[in-house]
């Protein structure tokens, strides 16, 4: 029990990151009812676009305090390039076509997106050494946060709070809740709904790279294939808050986080369970939780939200 506070924060930052990265998912689902599976690797392409401005854009030995601004804007910059440029060219010619035309097209564009990350640093392959932020480890009482984490800290709940004011104080936010309510009446009341959807992948695409750069910052290094099981967990996240809503992609991401944590620690405490407390059996753990609140919540924690097609 002396530990159950340093595992509640490993869990509330790990989710921190499930969160920001769910939020992609809620908000393009719960506008065009699409399940981008292509978005783990647009949270991929989104490290290794901070990762290249730090290595072929900012000169040698330049200091985090200047690289991390930069990094992220560099991040973010690829990752809305890859989302919209998807968008554009793979999802909008699928717009009317069976759904699972482009659900397909979204896991081949996520097969073309590692191997193409991949060919521009074969060494990723294996992982490519992400830059930390000197100092730290931090200690409040029995709690021990790391350098690295220190930047999810700041960025989730600033980037949560700056998505819920544009989603309810600005025009553009109040069109996207009005196509995700109803899109054709939306679009008779004058909202361009293709400048919505857009915004929403551009939108969630940010989200996955600030999540980009929080992973690189906590474990240290990157590869290609690292949006494929992070993405499937933020998916579960967003199903697990209530797909379509992006409070609830967060407050999903924070619940698989803990769950998730607490579970690889204690479980393997219990005479005969060691093995399901190990990391591969805390991958299981997040989709036992996701198959228990489907049971018996099927909506998710805060209800979905999704467009009327009817």
């Amino acid at each position: 029990m002396n530990e159950l506070p340093q595992q509640l924060v490993n869990g509330l930052l790990l989710g921190s990151m499930y969160g920001l990265v769910a939020i992609g998912y809620t908000m393009v689902y719960g506008i065009v009812q699409l399940i981008n599976f292509a978005h783990g690797e647009i949270f991929m392409t989104g490290a290794f676009g901070a990762l290249t401005v730090y290595l072929y854009v900012l000169p040698d030995g330049t200091s985090m305090a200047i690289a991390l601004p930069l990094m992220i804007v560099g991040a973010i910059i690829v990752a809305v390039t890859v989302a919209v440029g998807a968008e554009r060219f793979a999802y909008r010619p699928l717009r009317n076509a069976p759904r699972l035309a482009p659900l397909i097209t979204a896991i081949g564009l996520s097969l073309a997106l590692q191997q193409a990350v991949w060919a521009w640093y074969p060494d990723a392959k294996s992982s490519v050494t992400f830059p930390q932020i000197d100092g730290g480890p931090f200690h409040i009482g029995d709690v021990t946060i790391q350098t690295g984490d220190i930047f999810l800290l700041v960025a989730a709940p600033i980037s949560m709070a700056v998505l819920a004011y544009f989603v309810m104080k600005t025009r553009t936010g109040r069109g996207m809740q009005a196509t995700a309510q109803d899109p054709d009446t939306a679009k008779l009341m004058g909202v361009n709904t293709d400048r919505i959807i857009v915004i929403a992948f551009a939108l969630g695409a940010t989200f996955a790279a600030i999540g980009g750069v929080a992973y690189g910052l906590k474990y240290g290094e990157v590869n290609f294939r690292m949006g494929f099981i992070l993405g499937l967990k933020a998916f579960t996240a967003a199903v697990l808050g209530g797909i379509g809503n992006i409070y609830g992609a967060m407050i999903g991401g924070i619940v698989l986080g803990i769950a998730e944590t607490l579970a690889s620690a204690y479980i393997s405490n219990i005479p005969g369970m060691e093995k399901f407390g190990s990391q591969s059996w805390a991958d299981v753990w997040a989709f036992v939780l996701l198959i228990l609140v489907l049971l018996f919540r099927p909506q998710g924690l805060l209800g979905e939200r999704v467009a009327d097609r009817a």
